[in-house]
């Protein structure tokens, strides 16, 4: 699969995953920084949570590698969460913003 096609297969499986204290999902909220896919498929994501405390930290990493690992081409998932650079809501799309009623 070209990785273009994969990496849009992957952020549509990412936008699948909500936090579950926010009614938009976390690709539009900004929470994903970086997708890195390797010559033989291997996909790292680096994320961030809306603030270090966040209830979910430990798991919606979790969940965001389990929904993409299961993608047909995707040999292997590495999530690392961050927070350098802190989430802001600057980050989130303007669909997201339309949603929580921030336009």
């Amino acid at each position: 699969m070209d990785q273009e096609v994969l990496r849009n297969s992957i952020i549509e499986a990412i936008k699948t995953v909500y936090d579950p204290e926010i009614p938009a999902n976390i690709w539009d909220m900004g929470m994903i920084y970086e997708i890195n896919i390797s010559e033989d498929n291997s996909v790292k994501i680096l994320m961030t949570v809306t603030a270090p405390n966040c209830p979910v930290a430990d798991s919606l990493p979790v969940e965001v590698r389990e929904t993409v690992e299961i993608l047909d081409d995707v040999k292997s998932v590495w999530v690392e969460l961050t927070f350098d650079p802190p989430w802001t809501p600057d980050l989130m799309s303007e669909e997201a913003k339309f949603d929580l009623g921030m336009l």
